[in-house]
């Protein structure tokens, strides 16, 4: 019987942060300016220790550091934790979040019940509007307090089973609008925990029936959401080849998921949006089979699938003025008797042949068909997420995802979303050159290039499933495989879940 994962809670209170009584006061200190009169007054409490700290270098500021005192009853908190912001020219929303995550981490560790946030108190509110401060410490509250623990068993490993973020400040106006943001960032950071959590079970228990029936669960359970699962029957009688190919191997057949969100009033002039988000919830790469080092970070190969399901729950109460479908095309890449096989030729939902060449080159498989499925929808503009290679990852590292499309606008407005949420992509090309190395000598196109340009490629490649509407691919190999199992709470970070989030709520 697994144990359930921590509760996370945020609001805002009108007070003084340094007269609320908590487990953890977290305070936010500038690398690069002089102390604000809470750190001042702080200090003088505390009898000069925070000023002692900074003459000794072991309190610079600097983002991603902290320090932790003991109040010792000079304050009503009974920890103070004063956590590096950067340098004040710096400050932006994500210095926020990062802050506020690496004090909920803390609180956590310290088996702390309660924090308060005064974060911002030094931020002046012409380089971030409230609002939007109060959306980036909810976030970062929820992200960094989440622990994947529901195989956990040792009793030694205990830990809060609620934890409570408070943000703080003595402004009336300030805290009206910090409510507004935090109704937002708990929606989202509750969804990202929710794709975080999903992504972290294993094969045995995410395979693509039952993924089929938790997006069910939650389209039940989430107003404004609706679920349509195509079986492998169905998928055989609409001919999406690329889906059926891949799960030929397992025991457990493919599903194509499709959620859908319609705004309040919406006809049929109301543009729609489509995210697809691959699914392959165990990849042992079929009969390429992979290298045995390393596989059992293949359960998260069904992170992008992931960061759909998260988006759409977020989506679903947030209301954007778009129609929003979710396509999660969910497929076992098992070595088998019914295996695809390096050289057979598949026939995709869109009609186009493909020679494969590599079975492990298989989440451009069901990319695919789902692709020119999000098109029959009607939706103009078309976003798929995938951990599709590790090609990407040599070009950009484990923290950011490239981003490759047929229409620049639409990879600028992901770039937007991007630098609103801290979800960080590059563009990447993916134009003619490399669709001619997609190119079959037998079929339409094949499933692997060469040793070059993989993430580029692969992109190239479906591309050629779009007809009319704009699209756009995201490479999230990094942060959704090779980027998990960092810090302080190893496992999926939820990538994609805010970017795609912010996408469809900056739609029109």
């Amino acid at each position: 019987m697994t144990k359930s994962l921590i509760k996370i809670s945020v609001k805002a209170q009108k007070a003084d942060c340094l007269a609320i009584s908590t487990d953890v006061l977290a305070v936010g200190v500038f690398s690069d300016a002089p102390a604000d009169s809470i750190v001042k007054t702080l200090d003088k409490k505390l009898g000069g220790k925070i000023a002692q700290l900074k003459k000794l270098g072991d309190l610079e500021g600097k983002p991603k550091t902290s320090c932790l005192l003991y109040a010792e009853k000079a304050v009503a908190a009974k920890r103070i934790l004063l956590v590096g912001l950067g340098k004040r020219k710096d400050i932006k929303a994500d210095c926020l979040r990062k802050a506020a995550s690496l004090a909920a981490t803390k609180a956590v560790d310290l088996k702390a019940k309660s924090i308060v946030l005064c974060l911002h108190s030094d931020v002046s509110s012409d380089k971030i509007d409230i609002a939007s401060i109060g959306q980036a410490l909810a976030e970062g509250a929820c992200f960094g307090a989440y622990r994947y623990d529901e195989y956990m068993t040792d009793s030694n490993n205990k830990r809060p089973a609620a934890i409570k973020a408070t943000i703080v400040d003595a402004n009336t106006k300030a805290v009206t609008q910090l409510k507004k943001g935090i109704a937002v960032g708990v929606k989202t950071g509750e969804a990202q925990n929710y794709a975080r959590t999903i992504a972290n079970r294993s094969g045995a228990v995410i395979n693509p029936i039952t993924l089929a029936k938790e997006a069910q669960a939650l389209a039940r359970n989430t107003a404004g959401l609706r679920c349509t699962v195509l079986d492998d029957k169905q998928l055989k009688a609409k001919k999406m080849g690329g889906i059926i190919a891949v799960g030929q191997g397992s025991a457990t057949p493919s599903r194509l998921i499709v959620l859908q969100y319609s705004p309040s009033g919406a006809t049929k002039k109301t543009p729609a949006v489509g995210l697809v988000g691959k699914a392959v919830t165990f990849d042992s790469g079929g009969i390429s089979l992979k290298p045995g080092a390393g596989m059992h970070d293949m359960k998260f190969d069904k992170s992008g699938g992931m960061a759909v399901l998260g988006a759409m729950k977020a989506i679903a109460q947030l209301k954007p003025k778009v129609k929003v479908y979710g396509l999660i095309p969910a497929a076992e890449n098992m070595p088998g008797t019914g295996s695809y096989r390096p050289g057979d030729i598949v026939t995709t939902y869109s009609g186009k042949t493909v020679e494969i060449q590599n079975t492990d080159a298989e989440g451009r498989m069901i990319l695919c068909d789902a692709i020119a499925y999000a098109e029959e929808l009607g939706c103009g503009r078309i976003i798929d997420i995938a951990t599709l290679t590790g090609a990407c990852v040599v070009a950009l590292g484990q923290k950011r995802a490239g981003v490759m499309g047929n229409d620049d606008k639409l990879v600028d407005q992901i770039k937007t979303a991007s630098d609103e949420t801290g979800e960080r992509v590059w563009h990447l090309p993916c134009d003619d050159e490399f669709v001619e190395e997609m190119k079959s000598k037998i079929a339409d196109l094949k499933n692997a290039g060469g040793r070059w340009g993989g993430s580029c490629t692969a992109a190239a490649f479906l591309s050629q499933f779009v007809d009319k509407a704009k699209w756009a691919h995201v490479d999230m190999a990094g942060p959704g495989v090779w980027g998990a199992n960092e810090g302080d709470a190893p496992g999926s970070v939820g990538f994609g879940v805010r970017l795609l989030t912010q996408f469809a709520m900056n739609c029109k």
